[in-house]
């Protein structure tokens, strides 16, 4: 089929590459000339595990360009894969999504499915639609059809490509068929239902897990107090196939574009009609509180971090990407900088983001050994690879004052044991 998908960034570049892997045309359009020449050399424009290769694989059914009117001209199934950031409210802006629409209704010239895999507010696809066939130049029929995307970024191919289920939201039977002729080589479950029902599905799942994580960080910040094991309680727990062992590994905080994004947008739905949801709006309070965890426990061993030399470790808000959105680094380094601490961070794939934030009050580090030379303490904030295997012995051998505070729980409790250093995570007895 011939496809075109608006929007290069983590939904419609992984998108667009995945549709031409299963043997379609694809024309992915963005307003960024640069961005489109990058990815016409074959370069991805983000970090994507997988994401380059898979693009070098299925270059003869890809293009890539800013013509949107050409693109969308005769496509038969245009995807809409822009942002919709949350607004001060809360709320979701639609403003890209909105410009997207007017554009394909200037441009569409054959019948067409218009699909949203934007994540946006439930019942935007009926006013989308509306606004759609409102604003058509050409005499041709278009349907607005449901479906959300359900990746993470590190794992953003591999959930695309074998995605737990593929979710469609489609209003009439001709829709609908389309749709399964576009997903006709993906082998994975089918939930075909509304559009409404659609939209509900992707707030539902994200702020289910979202939950799922602020629970566990609440139960963790118990076990500290009563002299409990975290990572025992979240394995006993696991075995129950009812609760599932996912998604209750203890920390501070989830971040990226979708979890922050989405509880809050929900939740001012919910506030919006005036049934508010007690559950998620506890989720988002736990959340921003437990980004400061590190913070707070640094109080035990200083008053203030003023003067000190502070180690920080990983930087982005996940391992396996370049992506900073809602990371709790961005919520603890300018606390950090405010005391009049010196930072020397380390991250493998995050400086470059990161220095649009900081490009001078960080000394940025080549090496984790860098960072921690004659440092007082020690933050981690991010779990990658490079830090969980690394050997702990060097927090005593290079740190001026060996105090390390992992937000992500990266070391058994037992590599701490009788070495001198003072290792404390999150919901887990402090070992000295």
């Amino acid at each position: 089929m011939k496809i075109a998908v608006a929007g290069t960034g983590y939904v419609g570049l992984v998108t667009g590459v995945a549709l031409a892997n299963a043997g379609h045309q694809v024309t992915c359009v963005d307003v960024d000339q640069n961005k489109v020449e990058t990815m016409r050399k074959g370069i991805s424009p983000i970090y994507e595990p997988g994401l380059e290769e898979l693009m070098h694989d299925n270059m003869e059914r890809l293009t890539f360009t800013t013509d949107f009117q050409s693109a969308y001209q005769d496509a038969e199934v245009i995807f809409v894969g822009v942002g919709t950031p949350e607004k001060k409210d809360g709320s979701a802006n639609l403003s890209y999504v909105n410009q997207v629409i007017d554009q394909i209704a200037g441009s569409v010239e054959r019948d067409c499915v218009v699909v949203i895999k934007s994540t946006v507010p439930i019942g935007t696809n009926d006013r989308l639609e509306k606004r759609l066939r409102e604003s058509l130049k050409s005499d041709v029929w278009v349907e607005v059809a449901s479906n959300p995307e359900f990746l993470s970024q590190g794992t953003a191919v591999k959930d695309t490509l074998h995605a737990s289920r593929i979710v469609i939201g489609v209003e009439s039977d001709r829709a609908r068929s389309i749709m399964l002729k576009v997903y006709e080589n993906f082998h994975q479950p089918f939930v075909v239902t509304d559009r409404r029902s659609a939209e509900m599905i992707k707030y539902a799942s994200n702020d289910f897990l979202a939950l799922k994580i602020s629970y566990i960080n609440e139960i963790a910040n118990l076990c500290e107090l009563l002299g409990a094991n975290i990572e025992d309680v979240a394995e006993g727990m696991g075995y129950d196939s009812r609760i599932g062992g996912k998604f209750l590994k203890a920390g501070i905080g989830y971040g990226g574009s979708c979890f922050p994004k989405d509880t809050k947008a929900l939740h001012w739905v919910s506030n919006y009609y005036e049934k508010e949801m007690k559950t998620v709006k506890a989720a988002i309070e736990v959340n921003d509180s437990q980004k400061l965890r590190l913070i707070k426990k640094s109080r035990k061993y200083y008053e203030s971090l003023e003067g000190l030399k502070v180690a920080v470790l990983g930087l982005t808000f996940k391992p396996d990407t370049d992506d900073l959105r809602e990371a709790p680094s961005l919520v603890n380094i300018p606390i950090i900088l405010d005391e009049g601490a010196e930072i020397f961070a380390w991250d493998p794939i995050g400086v470059k983001n990161y220095k649009k934030f900081y490009p001078d009050e960080i000394t940025y580090c080549a090496t984790i050994d860098e960072a921690l030379e004659n440092a007082d303490i020690c933050f981690i904030f991010t779990e990658w690879k490079n830090i969980r295997e690394m050997d702990v012995e060097k927090f005593l051998r290079l740190m001026k004052r060996p105090i390390v505070l992992d937000g992500r729980n990266c070391f058994s409790l037992e590599q701490f044991r009788k070495t001198g250093i003072i290792y404390d995570s999150i919901g887990r007895k402090v070992v000295r």
